[in-house]
Order: structure tokens, then C-alpha cells, then sequence
């Protein structure tokens, strides 16, 4: 492991996270994963931030509620198993780790882990958290992304991030 700052290999990391990156969650001894395309990397308030935007229908919407934690994983390989899995397929439902061969490892400053693979890895504190309403959101974007689902909008969890390294 590696310590790194937060926006080490920022271009690299935020091409990844435009196809596929993880972002996992923890609460009373179970463990989600979800793939995340959507995110800023950045400063807000003099802190190094991560915003996560997240459905508010998803199982990890209701675990980072709970634990206002979550860690983000920037593969440095490529994971098409499990990104189809972590995509598709609901943690209320199976455990997508076990379907997908995945393992995590304990983080370093928060519970929640961070997977166990070759990458970069953010550990991150919710700090602000806000739900989008269609009432600010421009009309192109409500009609691609939100008028087929109709009130699952996303939340924004602005997080700090507290630790990042590179993972071997």
C-alpha cells in the first residue's frame, strides 16, 4: 500500500470513474458494492472531497444513510464480471462480493472496507448531503436520466475524503 493524496493520478482515476468505478458500503456486518459512473473529485470548504451521487431506490443509498461513510475503488484492472454484477444486482438481494469473487480488506480510518483489488482507494466521510428535485434541474437532463423513473432522483453525499492510497 501506498499513501497517496486524494488527486494523485486524477486524470487517470476520473477516466475511470466515467466507465466504472466501486463504491462500497458497510453496516451491521454486511457488506455492498455498487458501481458508480457519476462523481466529482474536488476542494469544497478546504477539504478534499468526493461527491457520490447515488438513487435514492438503491440498497447503498440506505447504508450510507445509516453510517454516513462509504470508500470509492478507481480498478487499476479490468473488473467486467464485476461490474455487471455490482451493476445489476441489488445487495437487498444477494451478496454481489461472493457472486462477483471479490474480497475487501478493513480500511484505515472508517468501517466501511475498501475491495481488495489493484487501484486507487478513497475513504470517505459524509459531510453534506442533499436529494435533487426536479424542480431546479434543467429539462434536458430531468428527460434522459429521470422522467423514465420518476421520483428516484439521486442524492448527492458530498464526503470528505479522510484517507487514500494505492492498493497493489
Amino acid at each position: 500500500m501506498q499513501q497517496v493524496p486524494f488527486h494523485f493520478n486524477a486524470s487517470k482515476n476520473l477516466e475511470i470513474l466515467s466507465k466504472t468505478a466501486f463504491l462500497t458500503t458497510h453496516f451491521a456486518g454486511k457488506t455492498n458494492v455498487m458501481v458508480t459512473a457519476w462523481g466529482a473529485l474536488g476542494v469544497m470548504w478546504k477539504l478534499p472531497v468526493f461527491v457520490a451521487m447515488v438513487r435514492q431506490s438503491r440498497y447503498s443509498y440506505e447504508l450510507i444513510e445509516k453510517t454516513h461513510e462509504f470508500t470509492i475503488t478507481f480498478p487499476y484492472m479490468d473488473l467486467p464480471k464485476a461490474a455487471e454484477i455490482c451493476g445489476h444486482v441489488s445487495g437487498r438481494d444477494a451478496d454481489k462480493l461472493a457472486l462477483c469473487g471479490l474480497s475487501t480488506r478493513p480500511a484505515h480510518k472508517i468501517t466501511t472496507p475498501v475491495l481488495e483489488v489493484p487501484g486507487m482507494q478513497l475513504e470517505c466521510k459524509v459531510i453534506y448531503a442533499k436529494l435533487m428535485s426536479a424542480e431546479k434541474l434543467n429539462e434536458a437532463i430531468q428527460e434522459l436520466w429521470y422522467d423514465r423513473q420518476p421520483n428516484n432522483y439521486h442524492a448527492f453525499f458530498i464526503s470528505q475524503v479522510v484517507d487514500s492510497y494505492i492498493t497493489p
